[in-house]
């Protein structure tokens, strides 16, 4: 079961000749869910081979220019060539007012479903088979989130040997067993799943911050994570910069995954200010070691959990 994280974009505010806005995808079964959508997604997209046709959702941390800009033309590529499936759009109060706008003022023909969520509580943001997304406020100007991706836990390894002692046949009811159901045999002895299966396996967990200054409420929802992706605007030298503007520097996000507990940290949210961006990796690893700088169109393949 395969779940990628694709980056098309990591600038700050402006973009750069090497960065875009801010956009990141995550592709799951055939499903893309892409956090943010600064100006050019399409174009990112384009060049990442992220067809526009699949079932999709955007998902929206906060109602910044270089968060949100995107999205017009994400729509409107989408209705040119043809899209057909409903569109699912997540975000902050402000989100159905900002698409009534655009599609009211530029007038372009959507061929498709477009459905617009504004959440204005913490908690679950969606439920779909196999995983969901929560969501808790972010530290930063204006209504902001954070989001998490946590897939649902997966049954544990199946020990045939097991369901043949117990005498159960194969077949139906080893199936049964597999997904968590008792079966009753012929004689009517109950087999229990757990005679037969591991401990539950847990699902994978990503999580997009946006923009944010540290944040406790974060870290809670980091816990344990695969992937913790997590804006770095700024280096240590204007910690006091980052923590007017509402943001974070590379070795506050290492912090916050390192309380967390988790797995792969990725900076994100570069400002253009970095022509080389090695200083925020460096200052960053020194906090915590399992660290990777975002470039866009970089690719992490998260792994499904063994145990």
């Amino acid at each position: 079961m395969s779940l990628q994280v694709v980056f098309l974009g990591t600038a700050a505010s402006i973009p750069t000749p090497s960065r875009a806005l801010s956009a990141v995808a995550v592709k799951r079964e055939g499903e893309v869910i892409l956090f943010d959508c600064g100006e050019g997604a399409q174009r990112q997209m384009i060049q990442a081979r992220i067809g526009f046709n699949r079932k999709t959702k955007i998902i929206i941390t906060h109602m910044h220019g270089d968060h949100v800009l995107g999205i017009p033309g994400i729509l409107q590529t989408m209705s040119l060539l043809g899209r057909d499936k409903p569109l699912d759009i997540f975000g902050p109060p402000g989100i159905k007012a900002f698409l009534e706008a655009v599609v009211q003022t530029v007038r372009f023909y959507l061929g498709f479903q477009v459905k617009v969520y504004e959440i204005s509580n913490e908690g679950s943001v969606c439920e779909e088979k196999g995983y969901q997304v929560q969501t808790v406020r972010a530290d930063h100007p204006g209504p902001a989130l954070a989001y998490a991706l946590t897939e649902t836990p997966r049954p544990g390894r199946f020990h045939p040997e097991r369901a043949i002692s117990l005498g159960v046949p194969k077949g139906p009811l080893w199936s049964q067993l597999q997904h968590g159901h008792e079966v009753e045999l012929a004689d009517g002895q109950k087999v229990k799943p757990q005679q037969v299966l591991d401990p539950p396996r847990s699902g994978r967990k990503i999580v997009y911050t946006g923009d944010t200054s540290p944040s406790e409420k974060i870290i809670n929802l980091a816990r344990d994570a695969d992937v913790l992706i997590h804006e770095a605007t700024f280096a240590d030298d204007l910690t006091e910069r980052a923590a007017e503007e509402g943001h974070s520097t590379a070795s506050q996000a290492a912090d916050v995954a390192r309380k967390a507990g988790v797995e792969l940290l990725v900076l994100t949210h570069i400002s253009s200010r970095y022509d080389d961006a090695k200083l925020l990796l460096e200052e960053a690893r020194a906090v915590f070691p399992d660290t990777r700088l975002a470039e866009d169109f970089m690719k992490i393949d998260v792994p499904l959990h063994k145990e």
